[in-house]
């Protein structure tokens, strides 16, 4: 990073989302909407401030990892520390939220942006971003099948992932049939039943943890935005990000730097 950038980062990096004394911070809202954990929520958070420099360091235009976008959207309802505290006081400059308008052509230039924004993560900070939250492109925007769900009311049970877990679950499932139908008690079939019931929870619970995956690819969408600081006209530098489902569909977003002509927001760390 050059100087100005290293200035920039410190002060987004000390930009605080959980307000202090709050009993629900910012980072207890994000692992609950989510289903995550509350510490890969906190690494999630970390990460959107990270793509937040980027934003304002990036002459071409940067896409969020989908968790780094979840994180990004309930930022946005936090609107007096957003538009205020963040980009106001911090940045010097607005970074807007723009959906994907769909469509191959655009399919097409926000996996390039996606691309650029690792490249210009590992040039900027000096290692690749984390597998687990900046998932690969075909990823990235193929698994978007997302919908509000009240968990009060229905179950959410997940789709098995096929692993050896799976194969020793079925295994054990044969096993367990043919012991009950040979066992001469039904306590022993209580027994063996009770075992086995055991055995999935704590495999599914295994399984289900978002942290267990950090090194595999995990099921999530993204984002992007525009920004415009003091001296830019409008949005300067468009419109980028986004998801998008078979090149025809999105509902995403991204993200793009101001360029040399006439931008010095960000602290002047964008040019």
């Amino acid at each position: 990073m050059e100087l100005n950038e290293q200035k920039l980062w410190q002060k987004i990096h000390a930009f605080e989302l959980d307000e202090p004394g709050s009993a629900f911070k910012f980072s207890d809202r994000l692992a609950r909407e989510n289903g995550w954990t509350k510490s890969y929520a906190k690494r999630v958070v970390e990460e959107y401030k990270k793509f937040i420099f980027l934003c304002c360091v990036s002459q071409q235009g940067v896409t969020p990892s989908d968790p780094v976008d979840q994180a990004w959207h309930l930022h946005l309802t936090f609107t007096r520390s957003y538009w205020t505290d963040l980009c106001k006081n911090t940045l010097n400059r607005e970074i807007h939220h723009n959906p994907t308008k769909g469509g191959e052509q655009e399919a097409a230039k926000f996996d390039g942006f996606y691309t650029g924004s690792q490249k210009l993560y590992a040039e900027k900070f000096g290692q690749q971003p984390p597998s687990d939250i900046w998932h690969d492109n075909h990823t990235r925007f193929s698994d978007i099948n997302f919908q509000r769900v009240n968990t009060g009311r229905y179950w959410m049970v997940k789709k098995p992932r096929f692993s050896v877990y799976s194969l020793v679950l079925l295994m054990l499932f044969i096993a367990s049939t043919i012991f009950i139908q040979a066992s001469d008690t039904i306590l022993s079939a209580i027994l063996m039943l009770g075992i086995i019931t055991v055995i999935i929870i704590a495999v599914y619970k295994w399984e289900s943890d978002p942290d267990r995956w950090k090194n595999n690819d995990d099921d999530r969408t993204g984002g992007g935005c525009s920004t415009a600081g003091s001296g830019c006209n409008s949005h300067h530098g468009g419109q980028h990000g986004g998801h998008y489902g078979g090149g025809d569909s999105g509902c995403g977003s991204g993200c793009s730097g101001c360029s040399s002509s006439g931008c010095s927001g960000c602290g002047g760390g964008g040019d």
